[in-house]
């Protein structure tokens, strides 16, 4: 018997082509668009998928397995966090139209990511944070990469005040910031994300400091 002569489906194959199908037109295409895009007919489709929702929540578990969580199991937390909120932006940034898709899509019990943010609330506990803390960090920091990596796909210019005159602090911030553009390569979104992520650890590395010098007065 010959070999087949198309690929063989699989959740994996369709996935990945529905995420290509996600970045050239966005979240409205159906399942007859994906079948077309595969060559094969939509009830062949549900031999791996349940429905559009699913396929979705296939491609939230594909851009969440990029995301490295290396770091998480030798770097200082605080590295390790970086580390991975790096990576997080990074993961969504190369595909925006995920981004408000699925910020806002409950999450599947049996998601992998439950496994990293496992991971993620595990280091701050261990650093001295309770519990619900650990988890508010967690969110916090979402919100923040998610918000990023928007900013990310964004036009670079976006924010040019296009020469007006009555807002001079504004203004010229955005010239200087052009010239550290220019001086660095650094984009805009680039400079914006690590100044947000330096805030938020030095804003924890302080806490934390805080907490362990009450600990010290009161033994």
């Amino acid at each position: 018997m010959g070999r087949p002569s198309e690929q063989v489906l699989s959740r994996v194959r369709i996935v990945e082509t529905a995420l290509d199908l996600l970045d050239e037109h966005g979240e409205g295409f159906g399942m007859r668009d994906l079948a077309r895009e595969l060559g094969v007919r939509p009830s062949a489709l549900y031999n791996h998928v349940e429905n559009k929702e699913d396929v979705f929540r296939g491609i939230r578990e594909v851009i969440a397995g990029r995301v490295s969580t290396r770091e998480l199991d030798h770097e200082p937390w605080d590295d390790a966090l970086a580390a991975w909120a790096r990576s997080y932006r990074d993961a969504f940034a190369a595909h925006p139209p995920t981004i408000a898709l699925l910020a806002v899509m409950p999450f599947d019990p049996g998601s992998d990511v439950f496994a990293s943010y496992d991971r993620i609330v595990g280091l701050l506990i261990a650093e001295g944070w309770s519990r619900a803390a650990a988890l508010n960090i967690l969110v916090a920091f979402e919100s923040f990469i998610l918000g990023s990596a928007l900013d990310a796909a964004a036009a670079p210019d976006m924010m040019h005040a296009r020469g007006r005159g009555d807002v001079p602090n504004f203004t010229a911030a955005y010239a200087e910031r052009e010239r550290r553009v220019a001086a660095t390569g650094a984009a805009p979104a680039d400079q914006a994300f690590e100044a947000g992520l330096e805030l938020l650890l030095r804003g924890l590395r302080a806490e934390q400091r805080e907490r362990e010098a009450g600990a010290r007065a009161a033994s």
